[in-house]
């Protein structure tokens, strides 16, 4: 039995003196971050669109999409706007199928009209 203790004990310190030293190693470890694609995207980066600088007088677009959740979302964000900010006006447009505004989609005129009508668009994903 003291040969076993003495052999357990020899094995939790050579496990620790081990772990120290991997320890120091890995904090002096330095890593090279590679790109995984192979690849380089063919479109361009492009910035954001300007924000607005305030909401007052300004029409806000609600975006729904097709998704069960997404029209209820967009009424309650709203309500929240329209508690908040009491001289906006706000616009929703639910894009019943994920295609249908796709540039040969059946909405795509509806969509481009709708999006050129206001000043700043609140999208609603509806999962």
């Amino acid at each position: 039995m003291r040969k076993l203790m003495l052999f357990a004990g020899l094995m939790f310190l050579s496990v620790m003196i081990a772990c120290t030293g991997a320890s120091r190693q890995a904090a002096d470890a330095q890593y090279e971050v590679m790109n995984p694609w192979a690849d380089v995207d063919p479109f361009p980066p492009k910035a954001i669109s300007p924000r607005i600088d305030s909401f007052d007088g300004k029409k806000i677009g609600l975006f729904a999409n097709s998704k069960r959740s997404a029209v209820p979302q967009a009424r309650m964000v709203e309500k929240k706007l329209k508690g908040k900010f009491s001289n906006i006006q706000t616009d929703l447009y639910h894009a019943p199928e994920p295609t249908s505004i796709a540039k040969d989609g059946p909405d795509w005129g509806k969509f481009t009209t709708w999006i050129k009508s206001v000043d700043a668009v609140v999208l609603m994903v509806g999962d």
